[in-house]
């Protein structure tokens, strides 16, 4: 749940990897997905699915994991071209609704965003009208099921709306703190809401604090990973707009995930094994990605690793600039602007010079896009598809692997990773 004005509302940032979650953690993975994705389409029609994300069925996940164990909290799905035209069994009720809400209102706003900034097509007066009623139905339809289990959307809408005036202000020098700020707040009462729904009021207080913490990490890693795209596209960018660099980025991450984990454990869950996993663990791996690191960014001493520049293999000195490794590790002069490709072809010599990626799809693209990927199921059973919004390179969800089919790293002794007292993750 990206609440970011650009920032990207359908995939998320949580994506695990069914290998280290089990076939157990695997199936609830799934049937929490799959009850988002349902229950927008019971409550909202067929193409509120569009809206579906992996963020958002954190809520349900977080609801059911408080929840006493009872009957009714699963259902039986019939067959979906998303899951191989199978039959499974699904999450349903409140926690499933709330995610639902969430993720219609906050696809309300980026719609508006996108028809405010006359992105592509929706520079073109019908299709922008057009657009805004869809805006328009979404905003009310998530009101009106949040005020269902007792949630109220304003509190989102608000947030949405003070995003876009902060970002108007804020320049060199601006803590990047206060821009995450709005994001923070709504997602600090989306997760504390979990509490209520599950009949754990002592709950709210350190969930919302688990809340705040991810909703600044969506952020930062939002505007990690559409850094280089934005410095293209000339778009906004928080990091680029308060002159943040990239090491002071990953401190706030690495700070935030240590939050999250502490928060947790303030927490009583009757069944905590899929939320520590994808809070925990797969979050850390989030900013690993994100950051272009493959360790948690603390070295043995405790100090913090060196971040790279994603997807590059180049490391940051302290000043944020970029350094190619050389033989035997060693470092060659800095690069400043942190890009070492600069002018083409890499920094080893040889090579082509690669095009710049693709732009972003508008709304409309994407949405046909999207159905294509569902209608043909590569959305979930395929190795590798474009996102049909932001075109970046997506795994399918039942395929997405960056292990070597094993268990969880951290936690091979234990199946579930809600013990952890047999290994050394900290948790």
């Amino acid at each position: 749940m990206s609440y970011r004005s650009r920032g990207s509302v359908v995939f998320g940032i949580v994506r695990p990897c069914v290998h280290r979650l089990g076939e157990g953690l695997k199936t609830q993975w799934m049937a929490h997905l799959c009850g988002l994705c349902l229950a927008l389409r019971g409550d909202h029609g067929q193409f509120a699915r569009v809206v579906t994300n992996y963020d958002g069925l954190l809520i349900s996940v977080l609801t059911e994991a408080q929840a006493e164990r009872a009957t009714g909290a699963r259902r039986t799905a019939g067959p979906c071209p998303l899951r191989g035209m199978r039959t499974a069994s699904v999450a349903q009720g409140e926690g499933a609704r709330l995610a639902a809400a969430v993720s219609l209102v906050l696809a309300s706003a980026k719609v508006r965003d996108h028809v405010a900034d006359g992105d592509g097509l929706l520079a073109r007066g019908p299709v922008a009208l057009a657009a805004r009623r869809v805006a328009t139905s979404w905003g009310r339809a998530g009101a009106r099921t949040g005020t269902a289990v007792g949630f109220d959307t304003a509190v989102l809408v608000d947030a949405v709306d003070r995003q876009l005036g902060i970002e108007a202000l804020a320049g060199p020098g601006t803590p990047l703190l206060t821009v995450t700020e709005p994001t923070e707040t709504a997602t600090a009462a989306a997760f504390a809401h979990t509490a209520v729904l599950a009949g754990r009021p002592g709950n709210a207080a350190p969930l919302a604090e688990a809340g705040r913490l991810f909703g600044r990490l969506a952020h930062l890693l939002d505007a990690v990973e559409d850094r280089e795209a934005d410095a293209a596209a000339g778009a906004w960018n928080p990091l680029t707009a308060t002159g943040t660099p990239l090491t002071e980025a990953r401190r706030l991450a690495d700070d935030a995930l240590h939050g999250i984990r502490l928060a947790l454990r303030e927490a009583e869950f009757t069944d905590s094994g899929l939320a520590h996993m994808l809070l925990v663990h797969e979050l850390r791996r989030s900013v690993d990605r994100a950051f272009g690191t493959s360790g948690c960014g603390h070295a043995e001493g405790g100090a913090h690793g060196a971040p790279g520049v994603p997807g590059s293999g180049v490391l940051l000195d302290a000043t944020g600039s970029a350094r190619v490794p050389g033989p035997e590790g060693s470092f060659g002069p800095p690069q400043h602007g942190g890009n070492p490709y600069a002018g083409g072809g890499n920094p080893f010599g040889g090579g082509p010079v690669l095009p710049p990626p693709p732009g972003k799809r508008g709304f409309w693209a994407g949405c046909a896009t999207a159905v294509g990927l569902c209608c043909t199921c590569k959305l979930c059973c395929a190795d590798q598809y474009e996102g049909p919004w932001s075109r970046k390179k997506r795994e399918g969800c039942l395929n997405s692997c960056d292990c070597d089919g094993g268990c969880c790293d951290a936690c091979e002794c234990c199946e579930c990773c809600e013990c952890c007292e047999c290994c050394d993750c900290g948790c």
